[in-house]
């Protein structure tokens, strides 16, 4: 098994791409000690925001989904960069907070947020296993589904 996280995404089938900049004023990540916070990721390709939309209204539950694990990607290519692409360094996944832009009646936030969750154990085995937060909200930015940060611990 590869000790490099975007070898481990890629025997996924899936990519990382370049760590995002921020939209706004703030920045991408935080490292205190060892706590790495990543600010929140937002479903996209290249600089193209992708899953827009409101899960149980123009996306289904599934589709939820997918732009959850698709946000989470951007969390690892955080994650990757901040360690440089070392698995090793990451000692554990402390805690996922996942925002869905969802209709009020919508009530199954957690399974959407299981895509993030289930990418992050995919691809870092034990140390991506979390507390979790699954949130519906009335929207999100540029129109997106889901956001995903995280808190994640890494050896310094």
């Amino acid at each position: 098994m590869s000790s490099a996280i975007s070898a481990r995404v890629q025997a996924l089938g899936l990519a990382l791409e370049p760590a995002g900049s921020p939209a706004a004023n703030y920045v991408s990540r935080v490292q205190v000690g060892d706590l790495l916070f990543i600010s929140g990721q937002v479903p996209r390709k290249g600089d193209q925001a992708v899953w827009l939309g409101r899960v149980g209204d123009t996306l289904t539950e599934d589709e939820g989904r997918q732009a959850a694990r698709q946000a989470a990607l951007g969390v690892l290519a955080h994650l990757a960069d901040a360690v440089g692409d070392d698995l090793a360094r990451v000692l554990r996944v402390v805690r996922l907070g996942v925002f869905v832009a969802c209709t009020p009646e919508f009530n199954r936030q957690s399974a959407v947020a299981d895509g993030a969750s289930d990418l992050m154990v995919e691809v870092l085995g034990e140390a991506g296993r979390h507390a979790r937060t699954a949130v519906g909200v009335a929207s999100l930015p540029r129109g997106v589904a889901v956001e995903v940060e995280a808190i994640i611990q890494i050896e310094s």
